[in-house]
C-alpha cells in the first residue's frame, strides 16, 4: 500500500514537473524582450567602471536583484491569489511600458544625441580624474543598475505569472520561481562574460608570443567586443516591440481578431504557411508595439513636462 502511495506520489510530482518545463519555456519566451533588454541595460551600467572593479560590481549588483526577486516573486504570487483579475491588466501596463521603453530608446537617438554624448564624456572624466572618489562612482552605479534591475524584474514576472496564471497553484509558484532564478543567473552571468571580453582578448595577444593564431584571435574579440553590445541593444530594442505587441495583441480581442483574420489566408498556403504566419504574426506584433510606443512618448513627455511645470511653483508657494 505504501509503495504504491509513493508511487502515485512520485507520479504526481512528475506530472507537476513536467507542467513547470513546459510552461518555464513559453514564458521564457515571451519574457525573452524584457530579458534583452536587461542584458543590454546591466553590461552598459557596469560601463565606466575600472577594469579590476567590474566584477565586484556586478556581483553587488547581482545581490541587489536577487534581493529585488525576494520582494516580488512572493508579491506577485500573492496577488495571483488574493486578485487574480488583476494580473491582465498588470500584463498589459507591462506591454504598454516595454513598447514606450523601445520607442523612447529609439528617439532618443534621434531627438538627443547630446544626451548620450554628455554621459560618455562624465564616465571618461570620471575615470581620468584622480579626485573623482571611485567608490561613491561605483555605489551610483550599483544604485542605478539595481533601480533599473528592480522595474525589469517586475516585468519579468508579471509576463511569467500572466503565462501560468490558469495552471496549479504549485505549478505557478514553480514556475515563476525558476523563471526569476535563471533569469537572474544567466543575465548577470553573460554580463560579467560580455564586460570581461577584452580582457580575454588582450590576454590572447600577451600570450600569443610568435605565434599569429592567437593574437589574431585576440585582435578579433577586441573588434567583436563593441559590436556585441550594439547588436544586443538593437535586438533588445525589437524584441521589446515583437513581445509588447503580442502581449498587447492577445489582451485586446478586437485586435486579436483583425490578425487571425490577416494570418488566416497566410495559414492556408502550401508548405510554407505554417514559417509565413510565424514572420506574419511577429511583423504585426511588431508594428502594434511601434504604433503604441510611438503614441505613449509624446504622452508621457508631455506628463513629464507638465510635473516638472508645476514642482517650482509648489516649492514658490511655500
Amino acid at each position: 500500500m505504501m509503495a504504491t502511495s509513493l508511487l502515485v506520489l512520485l507520479d504526481d510530482i512528475a506530472a507537476v514537473l513536467d507542467d513547470v518545463a513546459a510552461m518555464t519555456k513559453v514564458a521564457a519566451v515571451r519574457t525573452a524582450g524584457v530579458l534583452g533588454d536587461d542584458l543590454a541595460l546591466n553590461a552598459e551600467q557596469v560601463s565606466g567602471v575600472r577594469a579590476d572593479r567590474e566584477l565586484p560590481v556586478i556581483w553587488a549588483v547581482f545581490k541587489g536583484s536577487a534581493r529585488n526577486k525576494f520582494i516580488l516573486v512572493p508579491s506577485a504570487l500573492l496577488l495571483a491569489t488574493i486578485a487574480p483579475w488583476m494580473i491582465t491588466p498588470f500584463l498589459m501596463l507591462g506591454g504598454c511600458y516595454l513598447c514606450y521603453e523601445g520607442f523612447e530608446k529609439i528617439s532618443s537617438v534621434f531627438l538627443h544625441p547630446e544626451e548620450r554624448v554628455a554621459e560618455k564624456n562624465k564616465v571618461l572624466s570620471a575615470l581620468r580624474d584622480p579626485n573623482v572618489d571611485m567608490v561613491t562612482f561605483e555605489k551610483e552605479k550599483i544604485k542605478g543598475a539595481i533601480r533599473t534591475d528592480f522595474v525589469l524584474s517586475a516585468e519579468i514576472i508579471v509576463i511569467a505569472l500572466g503565462t501560468v496564471q490558469d495552471a496549479a497553484l504549485i505549478t505557478q509558484i514553480l514556475t515563476v520561481i525558476t523563471i526569476a532564478a535563471l533569469m537572474t543567473i544567466s543575465v548577470y552571468g553573460l554580463v560579467a562574460g560580455i564586460v570581461r571580453l577584452d580582457d580575454l582578448g588582450l590576454h590572447q595577444i600577451d600570450s600569443g608570443g610568435d605565434s599569429g593564431s592567437k593574437k589574431w584571435i585576440g585582435e578579433q574579440i577586441l573588434g567583436f567586443a563593441p559590436y556585441l553590445m550594439k547588436g544586443l541593444s538593437i535586438v533588445g530594442t525589437a524584441a521589446m516591440f515583437l513581445v509588447g505587441g503580442g502581449i498587447l495583441a492577445h489582451g485586446i480581442p478586437e485586435i486579436l481578431g483583425l490578425f487571425e483574420l490577416i494570418l488566416h489566408p497566410i495559414s492556408e498556403l502550401a508548405s510554407i504557411g505554417s514559417v509565413l504566419t510565424i514572420l506574419a504574426s511577429m511583423l504585426l506584433n511588431g508594428v502594434l508595439g511601434i504604433i503604441v510606443g510611438g503614441l505613449l512618448v509624446p504622452f508621457v513627455l508631455s506628463a513629464s513636462w507638465l510635473v516638472s511645470v508645476l514642482r517650482p511653483s509648489k516649492k514658490s508657494e511655500l
